[in-house]
């Protein structure tokens, strides 16, 4: 996987590397074969939070509830450990899936994930069927909710893309509820006006496990009229 550079909301985050120099760091090896270091600490009220080293600067992240494991986050940027494995995404769509230590995780089939595993990856696309390009500064935001619980909030600035345009994020199964079910809703914005829009949230998992999703969006006008 080819990561774009930091985005700017991760320039808000970035601190001297200086600060954390008396925290331990853990090497994670990931599956684009590039290593994160991450140190744990916490903050002078006594939050848990976790440093991720990038050459000489580190993006903090406080920790923040989680069904399974431990997660971390600001804004749109999170860090998900259980175990030996970890999971970062940067804000921008990118993720990588990183374990502890000099061997690269398996990346999962999309078919089955591991039993052991509460996180579960959704994936699909967009599309809609009007003859009409998007324009240059289109944005596609993805909900993902169980209930009315909102598991992932995600937003691609398309830069030109044109549908179908796919999307993907890893969840917590055990955020769920009792039903492990899952939903996905989404949205074409420009200039912060609504374009397309789902008629209704499309199901996402069907027994507790991801199923591909393929939205169709329907023109604004219909998708708010009442």
């Amino acid at each position: 996987m080819n990561l774009r550079p930091l985005p700017a909301l991760l320039l808000a985050l970035l601190v001297p590397l200086g600060a954390f120099a008396g925290d331990e760091r853990i090497a994670y090896t990931c599956d684009n074969n590039s290593r994160i270091d991450i140190s744990f600490s916490a903050d002078i009220s006594g939050r848990p939070s976790a440093q991720l080293h990038f050459a000489d600067e580190a993006i903090v992240l406080p920790q923040v509830p989680a069904a399974s494991g431990a997660l971390y986050r600001s804004g749109e940027i999170r860090l998900a450990t259980k175990g030996d494995d970890a999971i970062f995404e940067d804000g921008k769509g990118n993720l990588r899936r990183c374990s502890r230590g000099s061997v690269a995780p398996v990346m999962p089939q999309a078919a089955a994930q591991p039993a052991t595993s509460s996180f579960i990856d959704i994936a699909g696309s967009v599309s809609y069927r009007a003859r009409i390009a998007l324009p240059a500064n289109a944005i596609l935001k993805i909900r993902i909710q169980s209930g009315r619980r909102t598991l992932a909030d995600q937003r691609y600035e398309l830069n030109g893309a044109q549908v179908p345009i796919p999307f993907s994020a890893t969840v917590d199964r055990d955020l769920m509820g009792k039903k492990a079910s899952a939903t996905v809703s989404a949205r074409i914005e420009a200039g912060g006006k609504l374009l397309f829009a789902s008629a209704k949230p499309a199901p996402a998992t069907k027994n507790g496990q991801p199923v591909p999703v393929n939205i169709v969006l329907t023109p604004a006008v219909r998708a708010t009229s009442r």
